[in-house]
């Protein structure tokens, strides 16, 4: 009867938490955006596309990022290649050469250190007034998206600005688009409540000014973006996630668990190294940065708790027990519940493979 009790309010303490939490995030999704705009701002911008073996797309990237109708005399291309084997730097030159009216710089590491290291390699060759991130394997919808992003950084209250994503295909039966979903109402909630801690590879942009006053990116983690765009906020400044600022990602059609696992290990490397600097949270951005904490790192072992709990009350018998746990699978049948139960597993699994490795230079996932 004990385990039964303490497994069943171990259980409503997972769910019920993150519940009044995006209840309380919700509210300032529907809300207007408190940050005016100025029209007509045209900084000098540079996009760093990190690659390593991307030959299989980086021209496809290239075109993407070409199609912008950013003014060409303000934008430049950094691409900076992590010792690639399979042509990507060839495939890059070749491109460059059929697109003489962009600034394109082809930056080549000798070895693979992790994506950190090859952006702060990439910085010291940078002009832009804004650092725009992108992933060799991702796409912006839309010609007007980087001049969306950028156009945020006409208020000065604005440090960094990133996306919402959009799954090229469902993933595992169907998780990767519910995550997502349910992901996009948060990070943009969260934006118009101050700011999100969360941000994404396809398109993260940075003033330059605050990169270099934090000394770049980290090298001893994987979330860059998400850890750079945190620290900023830190500093009192707005990082932000626009609802109309898409990117298509992705999604791996073999290996797809360990890629899940992979992201979310650097997501739990992020909120353990920003925890040491949580009380510099502006207070507007404290609730956020709390609730996002607890979630990823402690949220995912109380289910896991009231599950063991449960699962050894049934064991001896206990009706209540088996029933809880029978309707807990039952459950999964509905999508929102088994995105759930997703995620919370590849954060456990993320959480116990960063005791023996941290995946700053992944093996690459075929997508």
């Amino acid at each position: 009867m004990l385990l039964d009790f303490i497994g069943l309010s171990l259980a409503l303490a997972h769910f019920t938490v993150p519940l009044a939490y995006y209840a309380y995030i919700v509210k300032y999704y529907r809300r207007p955006w408190d940050i005016g705009l100025e029209p007509g701002y045209k900084p000098r911008v540079t996009v760093i596309v990190p690659t390593y073996n991307e030959a299989r797309l980086i021209e496809r990237r290239l075109d993407n990022i070409y199609s912008q109708d950013y003014p060409r005399d303000l934008l430049e291309v950094i691409v900076v290649d992590s010792a690639s084997t399979d042509g990507t730097v060839e495939k890059v030159a070749e491109w460059c050469r059929r697109h003489p009216d962009i600034a394109v710089r082809i930056v080549r590491e000798g070895e693979r250190r992790g994506k950190g290291f090859a952006l702060n390699n990439a910085l010291k060759y940078c002009s832009g007034e804004i650092i725009v991130v992108t992933d060799a394997d991702s796409e912006w919808v839309g010609r007007d998206c980087l001049s969306k992003a950028v156009s945020w950084f006409s208020n000065p209250t604005v440090g960094a600005v990133s996306c919402v994503k959009t799954p090229a295909s469902s993933g595992l039966a169907g998780v990767e688009e519910g995550y997502r979903g349910f992901y996009n109402i948060m990070r943009v909630g969260e934006s118009k409540a101050w700011s999100t801690p969360v941000f994404h590879g396809e398109l993260a942009a940075y003033r330059r000014s605050l990169l270099e006053e934090i000394g770049g990116f980290p090298t001893d983690i994987g979330a860059d973006d998400s850890y750079t765009a945190t620290r900023i906020a830190l500093m009192g400044y707005r990082a932000i996630i626009p609802g109309d600022i898409a990117c298509l990602e992705l999604v791996p059609s073999r290996g797809y668990h360990k890629w899940r696992i992979r992201r979310a290990q650097h997501l739990v490397q992020h909120f353990w190294k920003i925890l040491r600097a949580r009380h510099k949270a502006p207070k507007r951005f404290k609730t956020v940065l709390y609730a996002e904490t607890y979630l990823h790192l402690f949220n995912p072992w109380i289910l896991l708790a009231a599950a063991i709990l449960l699962a050894a009350s049934a064991a001896t018998g206990s009706l209540l027990a088996i029933l809880l746990l029978t309707l807990g699978l039952a459950l999964l049948l509905f999508k929102p519940y088994r995105t759930w139960i997703a995620t919370q597993l590849y954060l456990i699994a993320a959480a116990v493979r960063n005791l023996w490795t941290r995946e700053l230079a992944w093996e690459k996932t075929l997508k």
